[in-house]
């Protein structure tokens, strides 16, 4: 795709993507160690949303003439629906679900607070676009909304998730973005 890449004029992004999970390690892998079939989350459902709050301190003088503003929290998520799913997509929504595979089941114990099990997951989004190039949204975190699974027999069950970040290197990095750019 070397053809097909965004300029350094703004672009529209349109349409979704794909959500990507895979368990993190100390370092975030390169997008090509991802983008493999087998750490797909699960096909997404209405998109996926990227959300960064930063929150303020600002310090004056009395008289309104001094003023010094810091930035003192920072907080990042990345949501999403996933209608695809298993027991072990729930694993990686839930740090107390256990998963066992016997006799031709998947059974999935969640709960208990004992069973934590302290997993952080990178958690890759990716929206092709072959016109103006790629863009790729990576968090490190894990889903802190819980989920609810909702069986009607007229719509699809989508399990929303809602990853909150956390700083993934010495620089307090919470989202890596990343765009394709058109080279000279």
């Amino acid at each position: 795709m070397a053809d097909k890449k965004r300029s350094n004029t703004e672009t529209m992004t349109l349409g979704s993507g794909k959500l990507y999970c895979v368990e993190f390690a100390g370092t975030l892998p390169a997008a090509a160690e991802i983008e493999k079939d087998e750490n797909l989350l699960g096909r997404i459902q209405s998109g996926a949303s990227l959300e960064y709050t930063p929150e303020f301190y600002t310090g004056e003088d009395d008289f309104g003439i001094v003023q010094k503003t810091i930035i003192t929290k920072e907080e990042a998520k990345l949501k999403s629906g996933v209608c695809t799913w298993n027991g072990n997509t729930l694993a990686k929504l839930c740090s107390t679900a256990r998963v066992t595979e016997e006799g031709g089941k998947r059974i999935v114990k969640i709960g208990g607070r004992a069973n934590d099990n302290g997993k952080s997951y990178v958690i890759h989004f990716l929206h092709e676009d072959k016109k103006d190039g790629n863009v790729r949204v990576t968090i490190v975190g894990k889903n802190e909304a819980g989920f609810s699974l909702a069986f009607a027999k007229d719509k699809e069950t989508v399990i929303d998730a809602e990853f909150k970040a956390k700083p993934h290197d010495t620089e307090g990095t919470l989202i890596h973005y990343e765009e394709d750019m058109a080279t000279a």
